[in-house]
């Protein structure tokens, strides 16, 4: 038995002593970081990968303003890989294999394809490659008989105007905008239809100049995996859905059946990017490092709805987490990013962390009151509300019972509930409106901490950052008080 000399800290117990600045305008500043080695962010924010808080919808709004999204993995893994293909297909410079109809389709089937879907048009073909034509939401609005062929509707071949796969984005918009088109199809050398390039998602380049994107121009979306042996097949799908980082989901991370998933995932799929957690301490960073992570996720029981420390007596307060984590990846002379995973209250605990040597934040509860968060919405006194969950509570077990039990025949058919023991709680919390908001305001004060630091970059606030721990009061004082707010 030993007790470290030092105290554990976490963002309440400190404040950063402000430094002499350069800055003129938060504007000027640059919020950009690493999430992985390959991957950037202009907003060094990712949703958690919770159930009330990241499905497709969340992912979508934060890679579009500039973070990144975490599918859970509460669900099976058709249902997963289906929402990893949602986010990478709402826009890109080029859209593969768009979505088809056979020409001999009725208009019936063209306007339920466009609805499930949920896209503007489809392509026509003649059981191939070949294109025979294009089909609008323009060209079915109006039509008497929903029982034609889609051939007696749509575009024809000698009408359509197309690109080939190396037209610039500026050539296709000129192109679209000449012969004022929704859609320009792309046709390789034979004469085979490689993809489509719409009006819309040259329009979502103008309006998400932040967009977190990959190299085809598709919005950036993670996934989460478990440990146990078939997760490795989960994350083939993942990945083959088009998944650009793989979120190993462990409670515990610096554990042996973490470490060696982390090198089975490597060993399957050496290009991936693979983040692993959570761990709160400078060994579990070290060893997950060396193991092969390209991320390391920190945090145990720092979130709101976490009761981890209640329940087992195990834990780190997040500050002290972050920095002995930041050391355990030095120590394993690996030069990955950290992920501080939980306690974001508001924005001046997000400027704490990178300043304590995170690169990026991810956060659960705030952006569950978001509009986009799959979290049921309940009305409270006239007041709307959302409905979160830690997913080591009770609701959360019980329902991978039920995902593991659909997927595993032989799995238990009767959920035990007697016999789970819970680490987090449900719970609700205010109604937030839409991410983009929040995120705008949570960006809003990092910019503003950049500049009390006297930092132009994270990397600079980090070099520049000196804390000073503070008492209860000077936690009172640091809140508004002696006013009735209104």
């Amino acid at each position: 038995m030993k007790i470290r000399p030092t105290k554990g800290l976490t963002f309440d117990d400190v404040l950063l002593v402000p430094k002499r600045s350069s800055v003129a305008s938060r504007q000027d500043v640059d919020t950009s970081s690493w999430l992985t080695p390959t991957i950037r962010l202009r907003a060094p924010v990712v949703s958690a990968n919770m159930d009330t808080v990241t499905e497709a919808p969340m992912a979508i709004a934060m890679a579009r303003a500039g973070g990144l999204g975490v599918i859970h993995r509460f669900m099976t893994v058709e249902q997963q890989a289906r929402q990893v293909a949602r986010v990478k297909r709402v826009e890109g410079y080029i859209v593969e294999h768009p979505h088809a109809i056979d020409q001999a389709s009725s208009i019936a089937q063209a306007r339920m394809l466009m609805k499930r879907f949920e896209v503007g048009g489809l392509v026509v073909t003649n059981g191939s490659d070949e294109l025979v034509g294009l089909i609008t939401q323009r060209d079915i609005l109006l039509a008497p008989d929903d029982q034609a062929p889609v051939e007696s509707v749509m575009t024809r071949p000698n009408q359509i105007i197309s690109a080939t796969p190396d037209t610039t984005p500026e050539q296709a918009r000129v192109l679209l905008h000449e012969h004022r088109l929704e859609k320009l199809p792309v046709i390789d050398a034979r004469g085979r239809l490689v993809g489509l390039i719409t009006a819309q998602d040259i329009v979502k380049q103008d309006r998400y100049p932040n967009a977190t994107k990959d190299s085809k121009g598709r919005l950036r979306v993670g996934a989460a995996i478990g440990v146990k042996p078939n997760d490795i097949e989960r994350a083939d799908a993942l990945l083959a859905a088009g998944a650009d980082l793989l979120v190993l989901d462990i409670a515990h991370g610096h554990a042996d059946h973490c470490i060696h998933m982390v090198k089975a995932l490597r060993h399957h799929f050496p290009q991936a990017q693979i983040v692993a957690g959570n761990v709160a301490s400078k060994e579990g960073a070290c060893e997950l490092a060396s193991a092969g992570a390209d991320a390391i996720k920190v945090g145990v029981g720092p979130g709101s709805i976490c009761t981890t420390r209640v329940v087992t007596g195990f834990g780190v307060p997040q500050l002290t987490a972050i920095m002995d984590s930041v050391e355990g990846v030095a120590e394993a002379g690996k030069e990955i990013p950290i992920i501080a995973d939980g306690g974001i209250k508001a924005s001046g605990d997000l400027v704490k962390a990178l300043a304590a040597g995170a690169a990026t934040v991810m956060i659960g509860s705030l952006f569950a009151g978001c509009e986009e968060a799959p979290g049921a919405t309940v009305i409270r006194d006239g007041q709307k509300f959302k409905v979160v969950r830690g997913m080591a509570s009770l609701g959360a077990a019980m329902g991978r019972k039920a995902v593991e039990q659909s997927e595993d025949e032989s799995a238990e058919s009767q959920a035990d509930w007697d016999k789970v023991v819970p680490e987090g709680v449900e719970a609700v919390v205010p109604y937030r409106g839409h991410v983009d908001e929040l995120l705008y305001q949570l960006i809003g004060g990092l910019r503003s901490g950049l500049s009390y630091g006297g930092a132009q970059t994270i990397a600079e606030l980090q070099a520049n950052a000196e804390f000073i721990e503070i008492t209860p009061a000077g936690i009172r004082e640091s809140r508004s008080h002696d006013v009735d707010r209104i």
